[in-house]
């Protein structure tokens, strides 16, 4: 399969000619080697990775040396294998002010953000990769920001093709990984089957000494059933036959290994009696959907579930664009003791935009009836949107527009 461009290439790079190490995180198979290797293809920039045990080796027990047999401009791929690196790759970065001279990739893991970021602080960026956006997969490159103004979303929905929904649950059943674009039905069960077993489950016990691996499988496919739901963990914890304590801990290895994501409730001084759980999600939907064996888009998109796989793809474009665009943004989403209830709540540059997400093409005013609480927050409230299977963009009332899922 040919390469396909990355959004995060831009920020990437741009960071790179402002520090002297920037690192690629993300969970397994989302792209990270294939985007440095490809944008490294024009440098003159060593390439080394860490799956090489005789590497490894090297690197672990004489990093000095490691670095001087193999100079910077480097890429280091799976730099989490080898940390002793970091302590010498600060020393060769004090040295210097030249920039972009290593770039990492490595495994989405608090441990290796942590030891790096307290090695390389000051000189090193972390950025995310996530598996490919719908953007991605059909080749637009759209760097303008997502602006919630009528004017900017029609002048962006002529930019797409129209909303479909075949289409959009495609999408959503087969997922992001790179490696599933051209892949059958048959294809893509064994390459998840395979997924689980030679990633995860490896990283599960190698990297976070879980001992029980046949509890770790059912409660992955525990987390694919409640995706878009209040996080339980009692619930989490039955459905795996876990102890609930287990189950706190191994929703935080899911989060580590960007399986899954948590979307905060909104906090605010003004509005009181807010819940306070997040909302779990799946970083891939097609890693959810298989999972939860729902065995082919049609059945998918007719389930019982397809509202919630729809909200988590909906919600996952917006992470996609904001994780790689330029406007620093919050995601949450609202809910309050009365029931009234906001799927996501973006809040940019102190204002906060509502959004509602219905897999119905025509939704009615009836979606946006939680909105006006948001008038309580000490916030100022912008432009609300509801995202949905509409193939037009239009205006619900002055405040608020609809808007097609697609055009994120």
């Amino acid at each position: 399969m040919s390469y396909i461009k990355r959004e995060l290439e831009r920020k990437f790079l741009h960071m790179s000619s402002a520090f002297k190490a920037v690192m690629v995180v993300g969970a397994r198979q989302v792209g990270k080697s294939t985007m440095l290797k490809h944008l490294a293809k024009d440098q003159d920039r060593t390439y080394v990775t860490m799956d090489d045990p005789q590497l490894r080796s090297f690197a672990q027990t004489d990093p000095k040396l490691f670095l001087q047999t193999y100079k910077p401009p480097i890429l280091i791929d799976e730099v989490q294998k080898a940390p002793e690196l970091f302590e010498e790759i600060k020393i060769i970065c004090d040295d210097t002010d030249e920039r972009g001279l290593f770039w990492l990739t490595g495994s989405q893991s608090k441990k290796l953000v942590k030891k790096a970021g307290d090695s390389l602080a000051g000189r090193l960026c972390i950025l995310k990769l996530f598996s490919l956006s719908t953007r991605e997969r059909l080749g637009i490159e759209d760097a303008d920001e997502l602006e919630f103004s009528l004017p900017s979303i029609l002048d962006r929905n002529k930019k797409y093709p129209e909303n479909n929904i075949i289409n959009v649950f495609e999408s959503i059943w087969r997922g992001g990984l790179p490696d599933v674009q051209d892949k059958d039905e048959e294809q893509l069960r064994e390459y998840f089957n395979s997924y689980i077993e030679t990633y995860l489950m490896r990283d599960a016990v190698d990297d976070y000494g879980i001992i029980d691996t046949e509890g770790f499988r059912k409660f992955l496919r525990a987390c694919a059933a409640f995706t878009g739901q209040l996080l339980n963990y009692n619930d989490l914890a039955a459905s795996a036959g876990i102890a609930g304590v287990t189950a706190k801990e191994w929703v935080k290895v899911l989060q580590s290994m960007g399986i899954i994501f948590l979307l905060e409730p909104y906090a605010s001084n003004e509005l009181k009696r807010l819940v306070k759980t997040p909302k779990l999600y799946f970083c891939d939907t097609g890693f959810c959907a298989y999972l939860s064996s729902w065995t082919n888009r049609d059945v998918l998109m007719n389930g019982a579930a397809s509202g919630h796989y729809y909200e988590n793809y909906v919600i996952g474009e917006l992470l996609r664009h904001y994780s790689y665009g330029k406007n620093k943004v919050n995601l949450n989403y609202y809910r309050d003791n009365k029931m009234r209830e906001i799927d996501l709540v973006i809040e940019e540059d102190g204002v906060l935009h509502p959004v509602e997400i219905k897999k119905s093409s025509s939704p009615d005013k009836s979606s946006i009836k939680s909105f006006s609480v948001l008038k309580e927050s000490e916030r100022p409230v912008g432009t609300g949107a509801v995202f949905c299977m509409s193939d037009k963009v239009l205006p619900i009332d002055e405040n608020n527009l609809i808007i097609p899922s697609n055009i994120i």
